[in-house]
């Protein structure tokens, strides 16, 4: 301070004034709450009175200039938190401790749980399965069930060869006629008892439903004891004769088996249509 009075004013002229962002904020309110201690005004020993009017006035807005820049720019410190009452913690923590217990409802999907009704209906009772009717095929004209058998396996492989109903009655009434229906071995060609056999015969070598000679190139002995091989061999003979399906029935036969006898085989053509007509239904 100079002793003339006037004060030593950081911020008079001579001297340029600090810039807010030159120095540091903490360090410039040091040294303005260093300068506000250090600042006294002191009345001269002979004042004057308007010196000492205008030092009065010029200390009192540099103190007031000071407080104000200073809680402009550092604001009032923080106030501490009030403490909260001990009573009032612990019912925070009760109720605290009462919702994290609480059972926190579940942020998966509802899956809807399947009723047995939705889900398994009435269990489905399996048809049963109709069973296959198997047609008995009764013995007709006469014939006993072996003879019926036979038949049967004629009309079999006539079907199986295609052949019409024609020339089914003519094959059935051709072994009515040689065989009565049974199936012959031969006396003379023992070999033949070797196979299936319903009688045994002693014309010459003819064995079997139609009685067809091995000797004649029907075939062997053993084939021609198969009623299915016999049958076949037959009708396929009765095919090669031209016109044969327009032919009387005994006709037909006897140009197949050359028989001693040739109008033997019409006596039976009523009584193997109505065996015909049995096995086809």
């Amino acid at each position: 301070m100079r002793s003339d009075g006037n004060l030593d004013d950081p911020f008079g002229s001579g001297r340029p004034a600090d810039r807010s962002d030159d120095t540091p904020s903490t360090d410039r309110l040091a040294t303005l709450r260093g300068l506000a201690r250090r600042t006294r005004f002191r009345a001269p020993t002979n004042p004057r009175p308007g010196r000492t009017k205008l030092a009065v006035a010029t200390g009192a807005a540099c103190c007031l200039g000071l407080v104000g820049f200073t809680q402009a720019d550092f604001g009032a410190p923080d106030r501490a938190a009030a403490p909260v009452p001990s009573a009032e913690v612990a019912e925070r923590a009760a109720v605290d401790r009462a919702s994290r217990a609480m059972a926190r409802p579940s942020t998966a999907p509802a899956t809807p749980s399947a009723s047995p009704s939705a889900t398994a209906g009435p269990k489905a009772t399996a048809k049963p399965k109709p069973k296959k009717t198997v047609r008995r095929i009764v013995p007709v004209a006469g014939l006993d069930r072996t003879q019926m058998n036979n038949a049967e396996k004629i009309v079999q492989a006539g079907k199986e060869m295609g052949m019409p109903r024609r020339a089914l009655v003519i094959a059935v009434a051709t072994a009515m006629q040689e065989s009565t229906l049974l199936n012959y071995a031969s006396g003379v060609l023992p070999e033949s008892q070797d196979y299936p056999h319903q009688a045994i015969g002693w014309d010459h070598d003819s064995v079997g439903l139609f009685q067809q000679r091995p000797s004649s190139g029907w075939g062997t002995v053993g084939q021609l004891m198969d009623p299915e091989y016999a049958t076949k061999a037959f009708l396929s003979a009765l095919a090669e004769i031209p016109g044969w399906q327009n032919l009387p029935l005994s006709v037909a036969a006897q140009a197949v088996q050359i028989s001693a006898f040739p109008d033997a085989y019409a006596q039976h053509e009523w009584r193997a249509g109505e065996v015909v007509a049995e096995i086809l239904g």
